[in-house]
This record gives C-alpha cells, sequence and structure tokens, in this order.
C-alpha cells in the first residue's frame, strides 16, 4: 500500500472506514460546484465511493486520501487521474473538507502526489485545470509549483445547469524549479 507523509498529513488509498467523512466531502455545496463526485445519498454510497478510490488496478488513477496522523481523520482526497502511461502525462484533481480548509491540506496533497508521479511512476508532466472562478485553486496550483499555462474557453460544465465556462490550465514539471 501507497503511503506517503508530508509535514502535516499522512496520505494513503481510500478505506471503507473514510465512508463518514467522505459522506460528508461529496455533499458539500463547494465540492458539488467545483469538483462533483456524482450523487452521494448514503454512507453506502461513500463506502462504495471509497472502495473505488482504492482500487488503482485499472492504471487510470491513483487515489490518495489525506488524514491527520494523530486522530487518522480524512481531511481530504486527491487524485492522479486520466494517466496516460505512453505519454507519461496525468491530470490531479482534488477536495478538502471544509474543516480542514485554509491549512494548506490541498497544497500538501497536490505537491506530494505529484512529486511521488514524478519519482514513482515516471510522469514527465501533471495537469491541474480549474474554472476560472475558483480562484482558492489558482491560488492552491501555484503554491503547489504549477506554472499558469492558459485558459481553455468553455471547457467546465457547471454541474445542474446548461451553463459552460472557462478553465486555467497549469502545468508541472519534474525539471520546474523546486523539485
Amino acid at each position: 500500500m501507497e503511503r506517503l507523509e508530508t509535514a502535516d498529513l499522512v496520505l494513503r488509498p481510500p478505506v471503507e472506514e473514510d465512508a463518514p467523512e467522505a459522506f460528508l466531502l461529496l455533499n458539500d455545496p463547494d465540492v458539488k460546484l467545483w469538483n462533483p463526485g456524482g450523487e452521494c445519498p448514503d454512507l453506502e454510497a461513500a463506502a462504495a465511493w471509497c472502495r473505488a478510490g482504492g482500487d488503482w488496478s485499472s492504471g487510470t488513477h491513483a487515489t490518495f486520501h489525506a488524514v491527520d496522523p494523530e486522530t487518522g481523520t480524512m481531511l481530504g482526497n486527491v487524485s492522479l487521474f486520466a494517466i496516460d502511461t505512453d505519454d507519461r502525462v496525468a491530470k490531479i484533481g482534488y477536495r478538502v473538507l471544509p474543516s480542514a480548509r485554509g491549512r494548506g491540506v490541498a497544497r500538501q496533497m497536490v505537491d506530494a502526489v505529484t512529486r511521488w508521479a514524478f519519482e514513482s511512476r515516471g510522469l514527465m508532466r501533471v495537469q491541474l485545470e480549474h474554472s476560472v472562478h475558483n480562484r482558492a485553486s489558482c491560488r492552491v496550483a501555484e503554491a503547489a509549483g504549477f506554472v499558469h499555462e492558459g485558459t481553455t474557453r468553455s471547457a467546465y460544465a457547471v454541474p445542474g445547469s446548461e451553463v459552460r465556462e472557462d478553465c486555467h490550465i497549469h502545468g508541472r514539471l519534474p525539471s520546474d524549479p523546486g523539485l
């Protein structure tokens, strides 16, 4: 089982015991707006989501839950996804529980998993995309060493509506400063 550590977090694959926090995370209005993960009506659905995240056998994703090293309580979720082993690229996305926001959890998760992707998986690029209106994700990307590379037009479908928004694209390479 993969295990990463940062100054304040332990990152490990999701487990069913994370279901109560996963339920809260997936039903948080901000998470549903910026990083939807489908409907999560109950703890059983949250446990299934955790099981799916912990199953890396397809090779298309590597999902981690960030937990408090002292209590083991889940604080956030980060996933390397759309992994293309031929081109050695992937995308990264994350979610943070409301109680853990503003403490650097997102930055630490994104940085640690990106470093792991370069060092352990041999990837040559990780890309982070977010709605241009999600300023917090822009700050996280920059704090985690991602370079703002541009804007894609009409790339984000706002959940529950016909509205589309532009997205910022941030990229990080193993050769970027600070690695």
